[in-house]
């Protein structure tokens, strides 16, 4: 799998969000699709394509951020401008994770194995 576009309203703002949150950079921005570089090598790239629609209900793919310090690493993506949905702790055995949403509300996780 080479990319993940995520459709929404304002691809330049999104873009500065999750290339902050996964620590890359924009590669190329043509107005109404912006893609950002892999974050590593053999990395996915995310990419941003505005749509005229509203999102409505809820994504039906996410993102999944895996991390030693889940708290910390939430905390982090508050201060890029996620928000918090809800955290499921003790739900599966031997993982946690926080659902957040990004600015324009597109759900994603940050699990920690135990």
């Amino acid at each position: 799998m080479g990319m993940v576009t995520i459709d929404c309203a304002d691809p330049q703002k999104l873009a500065a969000f999750w290339s902050a949150a996964v620590d890359t950079a924009v590669a190329q921005d043509w107005g109404e699709f912006v893609m950002l570089a892999p974050a590593g090598e053999g990395q996915v790239r995310l990419a941003f394509q505005k749509v005229p629609e509203p999102k409505v209900g809820k994504n039906r793919v996410h993102v999944d951020f895996e991390t030693n310090d889940r708290v910390a690493e939430v905390e982090r993506l508050v201060s890029l401008g996620a928000s918090v949905a809800y955290d499921q702790v003790g739900v599966v055995p031997g993982l946690d994770w926080t659902t957040l949403a990004d600015p324009e509300g597109n759900v994603f996780c940050v699990g920690q194995a135990h």
